[in-house]
């Protein structure tokens, strides 16, 4: 199982008051190379792969499940996001990439990505999910 890997802005966005995770659109796009590195702060320091066979440009939704805290420590948790392959491949891949779309200023600030080892290439009618911790609906990060 891929590990969650936050980008280092993401820690002030939310202090700043930037995004709402509970509110705002989130969405998880992939990305193949160059790798996202914890100083990318926005969605254009990122090469997304190309849209089409399945692949929407900027990514698919993340429906938010948990967004609360509790005894001092605050859950974001969402159902799995499932990209299918019709008509032709999706990829090469090997990052999923999770960031806010709603923001303007700045425009689409990255949250955290996951590393899957290699690239990975999906043929027509193979699916590739997400599972944030395991599971479904899982937990994406927590914050004591």
């Amino acid at each position: 199982m891929a590990s969650y890997n936050k980008f280092n802005h993401w820690v002030e966005n939310v202090n700043e008051k930037i995004v709402n995770v509970q509110t705002d659109a989130l969405k998880i796009m992939l990305v193949n190379s160059p790798a996202p590195v914890s100083t990318n702060a926005v969605k254009a320091d990122l090469t997304e792969i190309s849209s089409g066979n399945g692949y929407t440009a900027g990514g698919s939704a993340v429906t938010v499940t948990t967004s609360a805290e509790s005894s001092g420590t605050y859950t974001l948790a969402a159902n799995q996001v499932v990209f299918t392959a019709s008509g032709g491949t999706i990829g090469p891949f090997r990052y999923a990439v999770l960031y806010d779309d709603t923001p303007t200023s700045p425009a689409d600030p990255l949250i955290g990505w996951w590393d899957y080892g290699s690239s990975i290439t999906l043929a027509d009618g193979e699916t590739f999910t997400v599972t944030f911790g395991g599971a479904s609906p899982g937990n994406i990060y927590t914050m004591a």
